[in-house]
């Protein structure tokens, strides 16, 4: 047998592997349809989530020309519902449907709100090992043919045996919890974000910095036929404080949490491609961003709002970063609440101009799995507008408590060539 040694023979020799060098990861571009509210009135209602994702695909390689579709290694998608036309391993199905080479592989990968962007990290970590070199990951949710929950049969241990409290399994209620416990985060105050954040957003619209990266997407409605939808739908510009005052507290009665400040129900899909900062450079592949560190985190599920925080932490800490050095943030909007305590515990100011440039999820929505993604593309986007930001983080809450964090770093920094430790290094064959 190989590698024993009898008595007639000498040591064993083991086989002599090579050397393998982590190779820096590098996203190439980010693509996401344009967001529909959920529902039989919503722009994508007659749509099926998996078409969603192949428009995705399909722009990504009409805008990068150069990546010979057989180059890709892998597609990875999320979903937190896997199930009717976001089942059957939406990863791969995805792929045949989008006319890659049958020789291109896909998965389907679920964590809940964090599926893109662990999509984006698993496979990320297959390129710094060398078993890919480009992927497209990215997600869906059609939360209109499947709201959160579907089909899912919450084990009776969690409630006989008090492992979570009951309000884990509603995440509404985990944001008036975490209101409970941050007391300086009045409803004014989480009003007076979400405000702020459609009015970033109708300011980004104007400028232009959304529509680059939306991928037009036609539907009907009955009676009214077909139309090319090519901006969001859930914006509402315009919104004030004032407005959402008066909006009803569906989790709680007297509670703090409405349909105004928090991310609404959602329709949509995001896809990106990364790849190895040498392919990306073989290949004539714009890098846009290079991963810097990542890191999930759990937390009491009864306030799933603060995983953002160890979550951050933990990824500023494997970089060897302090919050100081974060440039930008693109934080998901699942509640206000969520977000202004990220903000309180960092030190940040509720309008730091470093937060949500183009606003956030209360205004543009929330499709669960995909929205990782648009978090990175909107980074991407605002990275080309400000080469002197050198790093920045996309961070999201997950449900059942906990969070995620992805730190990167910006290749227009005039110092990206020379830095340490989170340069580009040359890679070994």
């Amino acid at each position: 047998m190989r590698g024993v040694t009898l008595p007639s023979q000498g040591a064993p020799v083991s086989p002599v592997l090579p050397v393998r060098a982590l190779r820096d990861v590098v996203f190439v571009d980010g693509v996401r349809t344009p967001f529909g509210k959920a529902g039989d009135k919503g722009i994508h209602a007659g749509t099926r989530a998996d078409d969603l994702v192949v428009k995705c695909i399909r722009e990504l390689l009409r805008r990068n020309p150069s990546l010979p579709p057989e180059r890709i290694d892998e597609v990875a998608v999320a979903a937190t519902t896997q199930t009717g036309d976001q089942g059957l391993t939406i990863g791969r199905s995805a792929a045949l449907l989008a006319g890659l080479p049958r020789s291109v592989p896909g998965f389907a990968i679920d964590r809940m709100c964090a599926g893109a962007m662990t999509a984006v990290t698993t496979t990320a970590g297959g390129i710094a090992f060398g078993a890919y070199d480009v992927v497209i990951a990215g997600g869906v949710e059609h939360m209109g043919s499947h709201p959160m929950g579907q089909g899912a049969e919450p084990n009776p241990r969690f409630a006989a045996e008090k492992l979570v409290h009951p309000d884990a399994l509603n995440m509404g209620s985990t944001a008036e919890t975490l209101h409970d416990r941050s007391p300086g985060i009045t409803k004014e105050r989480a009003d007076a974000y979400a405000a702020a954040s459609q009015a970033k957003l109708a300011a980004a619209y104007e400028a232009g910095a959304i529509q680059q990266d939306l991928v037009p997407v036609a539907g009907r409605k009955p009676g009214e036929g077909w139309a090319l939808h090519r901006a969001d739908e859930p914006p509402r510009p315009g919104t004030t404080v004032a407005d959402l005052a008066g909006l009803r507290t569906p989790f709680r009665p007297h509670g703090r949490v409405t349909a105004g400040n928090a991310a609404g129900l959602t329709d949509g899909a995001t896809a990106a491609v990364l790849a190895s900062a040498g392919t990306a450079a073989e290949l004539g592949l714009p890098a846009r961003m290079r991963l810097v560190s990542y890191a999930f985190a759990g937390v009491d599920p009864e306030v799933m709002g603060i995983g953002p925080i160890p979550a951050t932490a933990k990824a500023l800490k494997l970089a060897g970063l302090d919050i100081a050095d974060i440039g930008l943030f693109e934080i998901n909007e699942a509640f206000a609440v969520q977000v202004l305590s990220f903000l309180d515990h960092f030190g940040l100011a509720d309008d730091d101009p470093r937060v949500n440039r183009y606003g956030g999820a209360i205004a543009v929505g929330h499709p669960l799995a995909a929205s990782g993604v648009r978090l990175m593309t909107q980074l991407a986007r605002q990275f080309e507008e400000d080469p002197d930001v050198r790093y920045g983080l996309t961070t999201m809450c997950v449900g059942l408590g906990m969070g995620g964090t992805v730190i990167w770093e910006n290749p227009h920094h005039p110092e990206y060539d020379r830095s340490t430790p989170s340069g580009p290094k040359k890679e070994q064959a």
